[in-house]
């Protein structure tokens, strides 16, 4: 089992990567208890397209968790899912907040996962400025090779 455990510098910031996904749980369920803040859409198929969406979310978190664990051992990981996009854990849980938000069939919900995608690009931006500094040029080669930081074709 990897012992993996981020720096404590770094703490605060996945607290900060989660701090929308839990908002979207507290939240969410005011929108079916209270009657508020509901989405004007169908509400059947705005909560099967959030299962879906929570599901595709889910499936990149568990594909980067895996993959991330078998295979990193302090080097620069740049196969499997890093491939395609550099940061897929981010990637995942913004599809994640999402999914949930439409889940929970809540404006309120949509807007912080909306919310979510600036703090998200920040951070890897900052990010990538960290690994550029611990990797060197193997980092901005990866850059090269995988242009795509969190979605392919768009950011």
């Amino acid at each position: 089992m990897l012992k993996y455990r981020p720096p404590k510098e770094l703490r605060a910031l996945f607290i900060v990567h989660y701090a929308p996904i839990l908002l979207i749980i507290m939240i969410g369920p005011l929108t079916a208890i209270f009657g508020v803040w509901e989405i004007p859409a169908n509400k059947l198929m705005t909560i099967v397209a959030g299962i879906i969406v929570f599901l595709l979310g889910t499936y990149v978190y568990f594909k980067w968790e895996i993959f991330w664990h078998k295979t990193y051992r302090g080097q620069l990981v740049t196969g499997g899912i890093f491939r395609y996009i550099r940061h897929p854990h981010y990637t995942s849980l913004l599809i994640v907040g999402f999914g949930l938000a439409l889940f929970f069939y809540s404006l309120f919900t949509v807007a912080i996962a909306i919310i979510a995608i600036p703090i998200m690009m920040w951070s890897i931006l900052d990010e990538e400025k960290q690994l550029i500094r611990q990797y060197g040029e193997e980092y901005k080669e990866f850059m090269k090779n995988t242009p795509w930081r969190i979605i392919p074709k768009i950011f």
